[in-house]
């Protein structure tokens, strides 16, 4: 019996602890089991996983931002990805408060996974909300971007995602990880990135963003393309009331607050950022240009490598100040609508309009040309091979298009042919200012609408400038024959002759009244009235070629021929050339290569490239002083002097408002002269104080296009009125410090500027120089 029992207990006591060892065995092979994925998943047996110096510095494209003189982004160059990182102190408080409350309201406690979160997403089904910390969807977008759709693929992307968010944690501070989730995150609409979406969607900055918008925003990140606030508004402010409750449930807000906010509708302010809208997307355009240039020429290691304008995240420091840039599209939009608006009403009864002094015939003639020369006919033709009579045939077949004009965008439906005679009745405009002391180009408009209207009336487009050329003529004779601008000369019948300078016959100009005075005129006067008599005078004093030596001195690179005749401004020129030669005269004859980049920089804000002027002295500080002088009777008597007062309102074109924003009553000196072409088809103003010279040119594509009075197609109404609105918001804003003064006046200046004390010199009193001339 005694034995039997022994045998028992030691039968009992080996299954005992066996039944030990299974348990212990089995429990550690469970363990390993789950740590197993995890460690295959470290070591990339599941797929590739990031390394340290892919941790480090995640890869992600970024846009290259426009920074303007005064530190606010222009706009950006990128392809797909308009995104520009900031840094945690960069985001409003209440994008941290949200986004945690809703995301990971565990997130300062976990190490990038919450086992309690991911238990009950486990446990539920998901039903109760994924189980996903802000970590581990940073580790999704950093790395997998996109979910797979296998159950087992999704299995052990997810694993990957564990591991990835714990070496995050281990990489980065809770706070970076923060603003590298909102950087990486797209939220629709170009918003790539937390500061893009909040520029895109409310027009601030993210560290200006109240507690509704980032609620909005935080609201998103459950899916931008569903809940997207332009296509589901509804959508996104139920889910931006679920923020809300999120809130409330974390005591970040009182049940109240939540209440009360929930209540309120979306509250957007849509800026979209694209490459047509926006502040300065001439000047944009011209830029893209320039960087490519530079790109090509700076390469990035030794390797030869070279920048990605679109996906390097160059920082691009120029010369625009945004809010002169903005006063000067203002400017340009208000005049252009009132001048466009008039031009249609005096075209009504215009059988050919928007054409003038065309046949028919001719009109048609000059449309079927444009066919030819435009992109559609070029696509047509050489990407799809019709042929030249199948291409054209395309242009009278109707079809549904977007149109612009001044009241917004217009569906409709109308043949090629005339969407392109509807485009020839618009007027276009160019405006461009140049700090002189420094070359800094400082608001760049090229057109009234970058999207529809892709020349640029500034650097591409070259026209006649009319009068705006004859300060070059008398600056060349100050310069080189030391005249007063109180000399006289006669207001009479003049011509250069046949053989002079190259003339194949006389050359004799009309002034623009056909009228001459038959008495001497100071050179003051006739400049301030355009008078061509004089300029034929001073033209066969000085010669064409020492004009053309001049301007070409001041900035002008355009080559032009040897002929009196340019001294009436039949040459074609850019605007930028126009302002960069008046910026000379304005140096006081330093000449500036004008300056549109001050600095490059690199992603990690190193500096690839600083800008260093180059710079000569081309003209006599005298020479320029008195040139200046000369060019400020121009606004004081002539044909610019409607900027001092409001003289003539019996003038229809002040009646009807087209001097748009007159009157101006400016009181400073200013130096300026305006410009008119044959059949009023060029309207130039160029206008100079102390710091700052401005040119404005309005004119249609084609010559043809234009008023029929001198009245309405003049410089002074065409351009001047955006000149005048433009500084007059300059001036309103004291910080821009555009100076008021008058002009320095050199020392040991030898040529007398003061007529009366001219004429006490040269005891000549033929002349009235004080004729209150009105110069229209």
């Amino acid at each position: 019996m005694a034995k039997k029992a022994t045998t028992k207990k030691g039968v009992k006591s080996f299954g005992y602890g066996k039944l030990i060892k299974w348990f212990w065995g089995l429990f550690i092979l469970g363990i390993v089991m789950m740590m197993l994925p995890f460690f295959l998943a470290s070591i990339g047996a599941l797929g590739h996983m990031p390394n340290f110096d892919e941790l480090e510095n995640p890869k992600s494209n970024l846009a290259s931002e426009v920074i303007s003189s005064d530190h606010k982004t222009l706009g950006k160059f990128y392809l797909n990805d308009n995104r520009t990182p900031i840094a945690y102190e960069d985001l409003s408080k209440h994008l941290v408060d949200n986004l945690v409350a809703t995301e990971d309201e565990r997130f300062y406690s976990h190490s990038g996974i919450d086992f309690k979160r991911t238990f009950s997403a486990a446990l539920f089904m998901g039903k109760r909300g994924g189980g996903s910390t802000i970590t581990q969807q940073l580790a999704k977008l950093l790395f997998h971007k996109r979910e797979n759709s296998s159950t087992l693929k999704k299995l052990t992307q997810k694993i990957r995602e564990y591991v990835i968010a714990t070496r995050l944690e281990r990489q980065y501070t809770k706070q970076e990880i923060i603003a590298m989730y909102y950087n990486i995150y797209d939220f629709g609409n170009n918003g790539d990135g937390i500061r893009s979406a909040a520029r895109i969607y409310f027009g601030k900055e993210p560290g200006d963003l109240d507690m509704e918008e980032a609620a909005m925003l935080v609201g998103m990140f459950k899916n931008s393309s569903l809940y997207n606030p332009v296509r589901n508004p509804e959508g996104v402010k139920n889910r931006r009331n679920v923020v809300y409750r999120q809130m409330y449930r974390n005591d970040v807000i009182t049940e109240k607050e939540k209440d009360s906010l929930q209540k309120l509708p979306l509250r957007l302010n849509l800026h979209p950022e694209t490459h047509n809208a926006g502040l300065a997307t001439y000047f944009r355009e011209y830029l893209k240009k320039e960087m490519k240039a530079w790109i090509k020429e700076n390469p990035k290691n030794s390797d030869g490598d070279l920048y990605d304008l679109y996906q390097d995240g160059l920082k691009i420091h120029v010369t625009i100040d945004s809010r002169m840039q903005a006063y000067a599209e203002t400017a340009m939009k208000k005049h252009m609508v009132n001048l466009q608006t008039e031009f249609d009403k005096q075209n009504k009864k215009n059988k050919t309009a928007p054409f003038r002094n065309l046949t028919k015939k001719e009109v048609d003639a000059l449309l079927k040309s444009h066919m030819t020369r435009t992109e559609r006919y070029r696509v047509l033709t050489k990407e799809m091979g019709l042929s030249k009579k199948e291409a054209l045939a395309t242009f009278y077949k109707k079809k549904k298009m977007r149109v612009f004009s001044w009241k917004g965008e217009i569906d409709t439906i109308m043949t090629p042919l005339d969407s392109m005679r509807y485009y020839k009745k618009f007027f276009r405009a160019g405006l461009l200012s140049l700090e002189p002391q420094t070359g800094h180009i400082k608001a760049w408009v090229g057109g009234i609408n970058h999207k529809y209207f892709k020349y640029d009336a500034v650097k591409q487009q070259k026209r006649q400038v009319g009068s705006t050329f004859k300060p070059f003529l008398y600056a060349t004779a100050i310069d080189q024959l030391k005249m007063s601008p109180c000399e006289t000369l006669p207001d009479a019948y003049f011509c250069v002759p046949k053989g002079r300078y190259g003339n194949l016959q006389d050359w004799c100009p009309k002034n623009s009244n056909g009228k001459y005075s038959g008495e001497d005129m100071s050179l003051r006067k006739a400049l301030a009235n355009s008078v061509n008599s004089i300029s034929a005078r001073l033209m066969d004093k000085v010669g064409p070629q020492n004009v053309i030596d001049m301007v070409h001195k001041l900035g002008i690179k355009t080559d032009i021929d040897p002929y009196p005749s340019i001294a009436l401004g039949t040459v074609e020129l850019s605007l930028y050339e126009m302002v960069n030669a008046y910026g000379t005269i304005a140096n006081m004859g330093q000449y500036i290569k004008p300056i549109i980049i001050t600095s490059i920089e690199d992603k990690a804000g190193t500096v690839l490239y600083q800008n260093v002027p180059e710079t000569k002295d081309v003209l006599s500080p005298e020479s320029a002083y008195v040139t200046l002088k000369l060019m400020e009777g121009v606004t004081k008597q002539g044909s610019g002097q409607r900027l001092r007062n409001g003289k003539n309102t019996w003038n229809p074109v002040y009646k009807k408002g087209i001097v748009t924003g007159h009157p101006y009553q400016f009181t400073n000196d200013i130096a300026g002269k305006t410009g008119t072409t044959q059949n009023n088809s060029d309207g130039w103003f160029m206008g100079i104080v102390p710091n700052l010279v401005t040119g404005v040119w309005v004119g249609a594509e084609d010559r043809a296009v234009h008023f029929n009075s001198t009245a309405y197609g003049q410089g002074a109404t065409m351009a001047l009125p955006i000149w005048g609105q433009y500084m007059k918001s300059c001036y309103g804003n004291s910080k821009l410090e555009i100076s008021s003064n008058s002009f320095k006046k050199p020392e040991n200046l030898s040529i007398e500027v003061d007529c009366d004390k001219w004429k006490e010199q040269n005891g000549s009193d033929k002349d009235n120089l004080l004729d209150d001339l009105d110069g229209i």
